[in-house]
């Protein structure tokens, strides 16, 4: 009976994630894109700016955390295993030409991410608990005016919180940690719920300043180490770059442990998993953008479109340069073990697997901690506040039941559940692009000539 429940939910998922909704999540990009002319490209470097070094917005009473704390909230459930295993697994079975198709969600997805966010302020609403809530429920039944729609995506986030966002992450620092240090799930687990007990029932606030020191450090340690690696194999870094290049819309011959791929399979796996790794599109991150102490929905999704930007374009470029640099891209092997084996090899010592793992366990904590606020607040919108206590208790239950199980069945039900997520939030997207435009066309028509230099 499991085997053919498990059996139906890969055939629907086949369904669910083939070419249609990959066209509809990298269309709405473009889309976006032409609407906004290319603003991702164009306000890069003042997005950054607002982003990293401003961090804040001086004189915004309204929200409840800092642009930075909402960018790492963010950036924090968004920035993951897919940066490590799922990098890994698009290059093993679509070639090195998927890191480019990756490049391309990433650079489209950052018009998406940028029209939620501003989606996002504009239709947030203070709940009874004195927070800020918001996201597509918010924007499909106050922009669109249609709840059903809400209430739909609202419905999907909750259920994928508990899978992608929990028992899935759980799952994946139980067997790492098992394998590395000989812990048991059942110790991983206890401790890892424990730990996320500590920070998300604190609420919002607690999240965002735990991801405002956790993520910043967790993806430099990362990033430092996927330098040293580069820097081992420098001779190779400009082959690996060509191989991309050559490759993006060339078949892939069998190498090694490598099978080959077509020019299909190459783009189908460098979107597909580009979409895993920063999810524009599905409409969790912007829930985390709501919440922000702003006064202008676009300042905000300008620091939200870099979270893609440092995901995709920055995080996942590294490790795929490593894997492709150090060649290990052809051993047969695929997820987190090539990274390990790419990491391994130019750091002796059990050094380079140690840093994947670790990497994998803070990546994967963070998202546990996202994840949480995201799911809460789909929750909030379903039931009202008086559920957000007890959702929170049981989360970080299902936290240390997630590390004891399998989750095949989780797997599945999680990939389901985000594109079933990603379906409402791209028709309000389309619907209200207008709304979008209306609003940027506004905040650089404000700022001045320094910012309207860059329209």
């Amino acid at each position: 009976m499991e085997q053919r429940i498990l059996g139906l939910l890969e055939q629907i998922n086949q369904i669910l994630w083939g070419p249609p909704m990959l066209v509809l999540l990298l269309g709405t990009g473009i889309y976006l894109t032409l609407r906004l002319r290319g603003l991702q490209f164009r306000s890069l470097f003042h997005a950054l700016h607002l982003a990293l070094v401003k961090r804040k917005e001086p004189g915004a009473e309204e929200g409840d955390i800092t642009h930075f704390q909402a960018l790492m909230t963010a950036l924090s459930a968004t920035v993951g295993t897919g940066n490590i295993a799922g990098v890994a697994t698009a290059l093993a079975a679509g070639g090195p030409g998927a890191l480019f198709w990756m490049w391309v969600t990433g650079l489209v997805g950052m018009a998406t991410k940028f029209a939620e966010a501003v989606l996002a302020v504009k239709y947030r609403e203070k709940d009874r608990l004195g927070t800020m809530s918001g996201g597509p429920m918010y924007y499909l039944s106050r922009g669109l005016g249609s709840r059903w729609l809400g209430l739909l995506f609202a419905f999907f986030a909750s259920i994928a919180a508990f899978g992608i966002g929990n028992m899935v992450q759980s799952n994946s620092v139980a067997d790492s940690v098992e394998a590395v240090f000989h812990v048991s799930p059942t110790t991983t687990g206890i401790v890892l719920a424990s730990l996320t007990a500590l920070v998300v029932l604190g609420g919002i606030r607690s999240i965002a300043r735990v991801a405002s020191v956790l993520v910043p450090v967790m993806i430099l340690c990362y990033m430092a180490g996927a330098t040293i690696v580069l820097i081992q194999n420098s001779a190779k870094v400009i082959e690996g770059l060509q191989l991309i290049f050559t490759h993006a819309l060339n078949p892939t011959s069998a190498a090694g442990g490598f099978a080959g791929a077509t020019v299909r399979m190459t783009i189908r796996w460098g979107v597909a998993r580009g979409i895993f790794s920063n999810e524009s599109g599905l409409g969790s991150s912007p829930i985390a953008a709501a919440a922000a102490q702003t006064r202008d929905p676009t300042t905000q999704a300008l620091v939200s479109m870099t979270q893609t930007f440092i995901d995709t374009l920055v995080v996942c470029t590294m490790t795929g340069l490593a894997i492709l640099a150090t060649g290990v891209w052809t051993s047969g092997e695929t997820g987190a073990e090539l990274t390990t084996i790419a990491f391994a090899g130019a750091l002796p010592g059990g050094k380079g697997g140690i840093i994947v793992t670790m990497g994998l366990i803070l990546f994967a904590f963070s998202t546990i901690l996202g994840w949480c606020y995201y799911g809460e607040k789909s929750i909030t919108f379903l039931f009202g506040e008086r559920a957000v206590m007890p959702y929170r208790l049981v989360y970080c239950v299902f936290v240390a039941v997630g590390a004891m199980v399998k989750l095949d069945l989780v797997w599945l039900m999680a990939d389901m559940m985000n594109a079933l997520m990603a379906i409402p939030n791209l028709i309000g997207l389309v619907a209200l692009a207008g709304k979008v435009v209306e609003e940027t066309t506004r905040y650089f028509g404000s700022q001045g000539p320094g910012i309207r230099g860059q329209d």
